[in-house]
């Protein structure tokens, strides 16, 4: 059994067949991911199976990703530090007319949605998977609209760095034996996030990129700014190896075994 089939082991869709179906089609994706879906299922028939899937009500990215999300958190614990990556990319579908739920990406001539995953790997590289995968659209019109300044934050397209430190965080908690260590690219250097990141002894570490350059606090000081990256590690760098990590709301799910 691959791996891949392992974790579909736990997928639950309300019901079984659609577990047989997503289990079936989600390997067949996963052995041909540079083509299209009807290129992967191979024939029309299961190309329309495949797109029956997708439009059934109880099939959601929170359900399909579930399994795989619980079995990364497995795997955080053979590993004494982890760094949790996040950051946001575009899934444009310009060309493609008539799809419900997209908005403007950076044009209005532009259409899609944007996409904020939480990658997790080992400072060697060694990929364990994804904590996290949030979406959404803008609203038509939305660009280059005036917005309040004093906002609630929950308001602003932001919060989803300061929801992934905040998740991240939490997870630390839980881990004994695992550092974790948040890492944001310059689109995190926000006031917000700083905020809720006090560098608990128990939470985790935080790597931030900067957007602008900024003055240093005092030698000593637990949190240090500089012109490339922001370094906050509540542990002493004699006794620790060198912080660095992230992560972004999950999906709630029961923890299986995992390969």
């Amino acid at each position: 059994m691959s791996a891949l089939a392992a974790e579909l082991t736990w997928i639950d869709l309300g019901d079984q067949r659609l577990n047989r179906r997503a289990r079936r089609l989600l390997e067949k994706l996963a052995e041909k991911p540079m083509v299209s879906i009807p290129a992967a299922c191979g024939g029309w028939g299961e190309t329309r199976a495949a797109y029956r899937l997708f439009d059934h009500s109880e099939v959601t990215a929170e359900a399909v990703l579930a399994p795989h999300i619980a079995c990364t958190k497995e795997r955080l614990h053979a590993h004494p530090r982890v760094l949790c990556i996040q950051d946001t990319t575009e899934l444009d579908y310009t060309t493609k007319k008539g799809i419900a739920g997209l908005g403007p990406l950076n044009y209005e001539s532009r259409w899609g949605l944007y996409l904020h995953p939480t990658l997790v790997l080992t400072p060697e590289r060694v990929p364990l998977g994804l904590l996290d995968a949030y979406s959404w659209a803008r609203e038509p019109g939305s660009l280059g609209q005036e917005t309040a300044p004093n906002r609630p934050l929950e308001e602003k397209e932001s919060v989803r760095w300061v929801d992934g430190f905040a998740y991240v965080n939490e997870l630390a908690e839980q881990l004994e034996d695992t550092r974790l260590t948040y890492i944001a690219d310059r689109q995190g250097d926000i006031y917000d996030l700083f905020v809720e990141a006090p560098c608990p002894e128990r939470g985790a570490d935080w790597l931030v990129r900067f957007s602008t350059k900024s003055a240093s606090l005092p030698m000593g000081a637990s949190c240090a700014r500089s012109s490339t990256p922001l370094l906050c590690s509540p542990r002493s760098p004699s006794t620790d190896p060198p912080p660095m990590a992230g992560v972004h709301v999950p999906f709630t799910s029961t923890s299986k075994s995992c390969a």
